[in-house]
């Protein structure tokens, strides 16, 4: 069972949701404004935000900011807009996955299952750190530390650098990207994985234009090498 945390203002939307997804074995609690919201997150620690961006006395985006300097929750953003411009903020303030309205309760739990298989599991719990040059990628404790330096991560950019670090000197795809990280299939998602990148990049230090671990192959997908093993 899941513990869901479902910020949204709207009653005729909150309520069949939250019976639809008590329905399908989660834990659901609910706030019907941002800060109720915040509150709840901060003492209640649920396994999944739901977050509605069109909250009564704060911006959803401005939420989602507060709640990830104090938070690693994964979050889930329910949104009006599908157009790129809208996936890519959300996204790009931390959001793990999304949801366009009007959505089912079923589409909403298949999502909040993927992002929650991306958590510790058995497997990562045996798994050694990984080491990239000054970089150390620890499954057990999901942690990252960059030259003895902790580097503070959301959940989806753990999974992805701890697939990456998996795989150094290797070319991974965006299309292999999706799958194993997002756990989707492949098509139209390719500014997901972009965004992604670029915020995991700044983390560490590092932009497209002057690469030190990630680096990008155009048309391909992206390696992660050491700066020592750079040519």
């Amino acid at each position: 069972m899941a513990r869901l945390l479902l910020i949204e203002d709207d009653l005729t939307i909150r309520t069949p949701l939250i019976r639809a997804l008590r329905e399908r074995g989660h834990a659901v609690a609910a706030a019907s404004t941002a800060m109720a919201g915040l509150r709840d997150a901060l003492e209640d620690r649920p396994d999944l935000v739901v977050l509605d961006l069109g909250l009564p006395d704060l911006d959803g985006r401005e939420l989602l900011r507060m709640l990830r300097a104090v938070s690693s929750v994964p979050v889930i953003v329910a949104t009006a807009r599908d157009d790129e411009t809208e996936i890519v903020r959300v996204l790009d303030a931390g959001a793990d996955d999304y949801v366009v309205k009007p959505f089912t309760a079923a589409q909403l739990d298949a999502r909040a299952r993927a992002v929650l298989r991306r958590g510790p599991s058995g497997a990562d719990a045996q798994e050694p750190a990984l080491v990239v040059g000054g970089l150390r990628v620890d499954p057990r404790a999901r942690q990252v530390t960059l030259d003895g330096v902790t580097v503070e991560l959301t959940p989806r950019e753990f999974d992805l650098l701890h697939h990456l670090a998996g795989r150094p000197g290797q070319v991974v795809t965006k299309r292999e990207l999706l799958t194993e990280v997002w756990q989707i299939p492949y098509g139209g998602a390719d500014k997901t994985v972009d965004v992604h990148l670029s915020w995991l990049r700044r983390k560490l230090g590092e932009n497209a234009q002057q690469p030190r671990y990630l680096h990008t192959v155009r048309g391909v997908g992206v390696r992660l090498e050491a700066p020592a093993a750079q040519p």
